[in-house]
């Protein structure tokens, strides 16, 4: 262990950290000094003439202090040819450290070179002091100099030299010029960015965000209350979910309500967030059109993906297969599964394209309205939050979710909706659950859920019977999707048609 291992055996803890305080000193120290023997060898021109002129200031350190070529020579070597350099007369001047710039006790410089000597500051959170007041030379005021160097070493000695930078904006609010601080402010705006999504090799889409301390600010105030940690106390459930998912899908959410809220405010009677362009056969189109008897198969883009907020090109068969690109948005042809259409065409506009045998495009059929405006006015009465237990997520922040899925052959009617935040849809979706509709319970609620894993599936072909048994009860019904069907066209004439009377609205409200 040598004598000083045996030393430190026999010291107790106190003991040995009044060690360690002592050691640190003479290292600093001993830093200090080697600062001012490099900066006096920069001013005698000792890194060039032991060499016959071929030479630099950082190889002179390397080769006389060999423990800083791991880290440090070229910071020690920098910031003594600065000081060199600043005394009047250039590097060949005999006067030394005490003139120029250094010398001056007031200035930046004379400031940092205080506390270079003392071994307090070390060459490397020095040169980043002198860089970051040389670019605050013009914003501050003049007799906040002193104050302001003084401030970014005192930072940077409790915390470091990178986050010594960081302080630049608080210093110019603080000490800055009149009107300073709003310039840089507005500087920033043509700073920021957000670039083209870019889909990586694990088919995730990445962005690139820079944000003003203004947008940041607003991004977090929204997104952060949305992205803590959710645990269900009524189920049990944990949000096993990483911070960074749950800020995704918190951005994601914000997004969606938005995107609901525009729609909502157009003409369209229902306001959908998303729009699905799909891509179907003309066969395919006759043969999966909702009849009476055929319920259960309906619409061959049932399996097609498709991305929340933009448009789809769906490209499959009701067996689940195939895949959908996205279309008409910066994320163009990005593929989605067919499971993506199944949530999104809960609450979405469906527009076929008609194609026919030889891939040409036959129709544009207009949106089919899923949920109107007026129903999803009555789901926020009857539901008020997210209807899975133990979340309470507000009804502005939710979906309109088919029971029944619609691509299933569920109707768009208020016994087969319940609201869902987008955490619990997608959740819906992946474990296949089903819920009923029901009078209002002790607590109010009127939608119950099973959340038994593939409760969905087990129950879906003895709801789907009776969905059929109505539908035979109305002729009426079936004449006018024939009729559609004829023109190929899938809109309904009516968008209103499903809009609940006002009465029955009225009762919901004071329910």
């Amino acid at each position: 262990m040598g004598p000083l291992g045996d030393v430190l055996a026999r010291l107790s803890g106190p003991e040995l950290a009044e060690f360690m305080r002592l050691a640190d000193d003479v290292k600093a120290r001993a830093g200090a000094a080697q600062v001012r023997v490099t900066a006096e060898a920069a001013h005698r021109g000792e890194f060039t003439s032991a060499r016959r002129g071929v030479g630099s200031v950082h190889s002179w350190v390397r080769e006389h202090a060999p423990s800083l070529q791991q880290d440090g020579a070229g910071h020690l070597a920098q910031l003594a040819q600065d000081v060199a350099c600043s005394v009047p007369g250039g590097l060949w001047s005999t006067a030394g450290p005490g003139a120029g710039a250094y010398a001056d006790p007031e200035g930046p410089e004379g400031i940092v070179w205080g506390r270079v000597l003392t071994g307090e500051v070390g060459p490397g959170l020095a040169l980043t002091a002198l860089k970051e007041m040389a670019k605050l030379a013009d914003q501050l005021r003049p007799e906040a100099v002193p104050t302001v160097a003084g401030a970014i070493l005192d930072h940077g000695v409790q915390w470091g030299s990178a986050d010594a930078r960081r302080l630049r904006p608080h210093l110019i609010a603080m000490f800055g010029a009149e009107g300073e601080f709003d310039d840089e402010q507005r500087k920033l705006r043509k700073a920021a960015y957000l670039t083209s999504p870019r889909v990586n090799d694990a088919d995730i889409t990445e962005y690139r965000l820079g944000l003003t301390p203004q947008q940041a600010a607003t991004l977090e105030a929204v997104i952060g209350p949305l992205s803590k940690p959710a645990p269900n106390d009524v189920t049990g459930e944990k949000d096993l979910r990483p911070a960074e998912q749950r800020r995704a899908e918190a951005l994601a959410a914000v997004c969606g309500r938005v995107a609901g809220e525009d729609a909502a405010a157009k003409s369209a009677p229902g306001g959908a967030s998303t729009t699905l362009h799909v891509n179907i056969d003309f066969d395919d189109l006759l043969a999966h059109f909702p009849e009476a008897d055929t319920d259960a198969d309906s619409d061959a883009e049932a399996d097609a993906p498709a991305a929340a907020e933009t448009r789809v090109d769906a490209d499959s068969a009701g067996s689940g297969e195939g895949c959908g690109r996205v279309m008409v948005s910066r994320a163009q042809a990005t593929m989605l599964s067919p499971a993506i259409v199944r949530q999104l065409a809960c609450d979405a506009d469906i527009i076929p394209v008609v194609l026919g045998s030889d891939g040409e495009i036959l129709d544009v059929g207009r949106g089919v309205r899923l949920f109107t405006r007026g129903q999803r006015r009555a789901l926020w009465h009857r539901d008020s939050t997210c209807t899975y237990p133990g979340c309470d997520m507000p009804a502005g922040w939710v979906q309109a979710h088919h029971l029944i899925h619609w691509v299933d052959g569920g109707p768009s009617d208020l016994a087969n909706a319940a609201l869902l935040c987008q955490r619990h849809h997608t959740q819906v979706h992946d474990q296949r659950l089903i819920a009923t509709v029901h009078p209002p319970d002790e607590t109010g609620s009127c939608v119950t859920w099973d959340l038994t894993p593939g409760s969905y599936d087990r129950e879906l072909p003895a709801l789907l019977k009776k969905i059929q048994r109505e539908q035979a009860t109305q002729p009426a019904t079936t004449q006018q999707r024939a009729a559609e069907r004829a023109r190929l066209d899938t809109g309904p004439p009516d968008p209103w048609v499903n809009e609940p009377p006002d009465d029955v609205v009225a009762e919901w409200v004071d329910q």
